[in-house]
């Protein structure tokens, strides 16, 4: 959902555009280097925390403040990672069955509305960790504004990132082609500014619907097309301050139980690298691949299991997919059939307690989480019956496979 299929290019040859690549792959490499030393360090910060309060019965006071200012940088710093990578969530469907010049030139447009939207958070964001310096934390006793510096400081690397990727892709043509939309755009919704006051709340339907579709089509990243989206709204249609955006972000990074989800991601890829769900996957089929149609319902099962260990569907993907596709393969099943099958199981297992999609929701929505996990696991049990079914139709005229059946002695 994330790839968009760009054409193959040189390196840069704009002297700028070479300068410009050069110091953010630099910056990117401190920055992905400081990330994964506070993903240590959450860690152990919260591995203390757990230890101190449940066996030692004396709670770290400051265990969990240390935490949260700890997970709103790493929050930031994920952002401008991903945001360099070009891993932001994103609809690419429309955007790569166009040609190359019209894939790089919404590119071009993707970057410049992410360069919009920080320029437009970098100043509020300032502002805000600046007021934050004159409150100080209970428990650590450190002005609050150095958790909320995350803030200005990621935008601002954003920002190199999207402006440096933007110079290395695009020409100058593409580039002014590109402003003149968004002008012509950004120009209309100011002069129908009048007009959008008058509409009351049937403003949202232009803002929240048509804007943000015509983003997300478009190849935007989701996060930036409703930041985007809310920052418009803001400025054209209420008298509201931006910085009411600013501290809804901090608000959502400080919430502990989003702690849970880059540790979940932690334990998914622990789980790839370890070769435990390579594992348990030779288990399952060794007792079922003699079937037919067994490693289908083996990938049922290793998505169903190891679901409910790691809780990110991406690292349990990426472990499942390669110990069992080439076999599968081998035994004939059709390269779409097994993409078709894998995503389906994903899908099904986004319920399976741990889930982060659960958890996000719960945080979110101030929905108890304990309630989500107990209503998700029922539909993830139905639904894998279900599609075990679909299985068991499509492979009952299948051969039987040419493998000898496990026996029970060593």
């Amino acid at each position: 959902m994330t790839e968009v299929r760009l054409p193959s290019a040189s390196a840069p040859t704009n002297p700028l555009a070479r300068l410009l690549a050069g110091v953010n792959r630099g910056v990117m490499h401190v920055v992905a280097a400081v990330a994964a030393a506070l993903v240590v360090v959450e860690t152990g910060v919260l591995l203390a925390g757990v230890i101190y309060r449940y066996a030692l019965h004396d709670p770290l006071i400051w265990s969990d403040e240390l935490a949260s200012t700890l997970f709103i940088w790493l929050s930031m710093l994920g952002a401008v990672l991903a945001l360099d990578r070009g891993e932001h969530m994103r609809l690419t469907a429309i955007v790569n069955k166009l040609s190359d010049k019209w894939r790089v030139w919404l590119e071009t447009v993707a970057a410049l509305i992410v360069c919009i939207f920080v320029l437009m958070i970098i100043h509020p964001a300032v502002d805000h960790a600046s007021e934050q310096m004159a409150i100080t934390t209970p428990a650590l006793e450190i002005p609050d504004g150095l958790r909320a510096a995350a803030l200005p400081v990621g935008a601002i690397l954003m920002l190199l990132a999207a402006v440096s990727r933007m110079a290395a892709m695009t020409t100058m043509r593409l580039l002014l082609s590109a402003l003149a939309v968004v002008a012509v755009i950004g120009g209309a919704l100011w002069l129908a500014k009048p007009m959008l006051l008058g509409m009351g709340n049937y403003n949202l339907i232009v803002f929240f619907v048509l804007l943000i579709g015509v983003c997300v089509a478009g190849g935007i990243p989701i996060a930036f097309a409703f930041g985007t989206a809310t920052m418009a709204y803001l400025a054209l249609a209420t008298t509201a301050p931006l910085m009411i955006v600013v501290s809804r972000m901090d608000e959502g990074m400080s919430s502990l139980i989003l702690l849970s989800v880059p540790l979940f991601v932690l334990l998914g890829s622990l789980l790839e690298m370890s070769g435990l769900a390579k594992t348990l996957i030779d288990f399952m089929a060794a007792l079922l691949g003699h079937v037919r149609g067994g490693l289908q319902y083996v990938l049922l099962g290793a998505m169903f299991l190891v679901s409910g260990i790691s809780g990110s569907k991406a690292a349990d993907m990426a472990a499942i997919a390669p110990a069992l596709f080439p076999e599968m393969k081998k035994r004939g099943s059709k390269p779409e059939e097994l993409v078709a099958l894998l995503s389906s199981s994903g899908a099904m297992t986004e319920t399976i307690p741990p889930s982060l999609v659960l958890i996000t929701i719960g945080a979110v929505c101030s929905v108890s989480i304990t309630a989500l996990f107990i209503g998700g696991l029922m539909p993830a049990v139905i639904a894998t019956i279900a599609i075990g079914i679909v299985c068991w139709f499509r492979a009952r005229r299948e051969p039987m496979p040419d493998v000898k059946r496990a026996t029970i002695g060593v």
